[in-house]
């Protein structure tokens, strides 16, 4: 009996022809966003050896809808088979060629703080296809650190650590005052997508993409949905000791006594 197959969860590479070639017209972005989750999902299935998977299945995974998975995939082309699925192997190249996996992305990081020197050494962004190639940081005391195989280079090496390393994506994790100085020689050297960590809003020109990831932004919308859960506490209808009675309710002091009702007068009569 034939052991199962077993894929390895790196995307396997192609080169720029051929990653071009497999370009198409453009995807939904709400689909993008999601087109992520289908391919961890699928990584995990082709690490077991899973051949195929059902539209139900994949959604269950990625938190969404079967139709909302057949309706994104149906934008990359592939459209299963009715009763079997789809080829895990197929659907995880064709959506990473769809997202530019196929080939290595050079990452340049801004801000080796806490937070900066913790991505810097995440070892998941390579077999994603993104190399961290590049370390900068403004604090002199943080200049010659090694992270990982990387040695961290002072802030005004950034054009040329850029040029040398043929960067295209910026991650900044930066105090937010220093964001926007560093976005900005990130787009003049040539940076054309940037990974925003910082707390605030950053202006680029066209043609230059920024995602921002605000962890307490997520933490206050986590919030707002525990708030959720909660049952609201019941109001308190009785009356406060020393509040005025409305005017024309109950039969309070202050209260306005109803008018009463004139007699009619009959016509032509002088009422004595």
């Amino acid at each position: 009996m034939s052991q199962p197959r077993r894929r390895p969860a790196v995307i396997r590479r192609r080169t720029r022809s051929d990653t071009a070639s497999r370009r198409s017209s453009d995807v939904p972005e709400a689909t993008v966003a999601r087109l992520p989750l289908y391919l961890r999902v699928l990584t995990t299935l082709a690490e077991s050896g899973v051949y195929t998977v059902s539209s139900d299945t994949l959604a269950a995974a990625a938190g969404v809808t079967p139709a909302k998975v057949r309706k994104d995939l149906s934008h990359l082309g592939s459209y299963g088979t009715r009763g079997v699925g789809y080829e895990v192997d197929v659907l995880l190249d064709c959506i990473a060629a769809k997202l530019g996996l196929t080939e290595d992305r050079a990452v340049v990081l801004v801000g080796v703080g806490n937070l900066g020197h913790a991505l810097a050494g995440y070892g998941g962004f390579y077999a994603r296809g993104f190399r961290i190639v590049a370390l900068v940081d403004a604090d002199p005391e943080r200049v010659g650190e090694r992270v990982g195989e990387v040695v961290v280079s002072p802030v005004g090496d950034l054009e040329q650590v850029i040029v040398q390393g043929q960067v295209t994506i910026g991650m900044i994790c930066t105090p937010a005052a220093a964001a926007q100085g560093v976005c900005d020689r990130l787009v003049a050297a040539g940076v054309t997508s940037i990974l925003n960590f910082a707390p605030t809003v950053l202006s680029v020109p066209d043609g230059v993409d920024v995602r921002k990831v605000d962890l307490a932004v997520e933490l206050q919308i986590l919030s707002f949905h525990e708030a959720r859960k909660r049952p609201s506490p019941a109001r308190d209808t009785s009356p406060r000791r020393g509040a005025r009675s409305t005017p024309g309710a109950g039969s309070g002091r202050d209260a306005v006594p109803p008018r009463r009702a004139r007699p009619a007068r009959r016509a032509g009569v002088t009422p004595g």
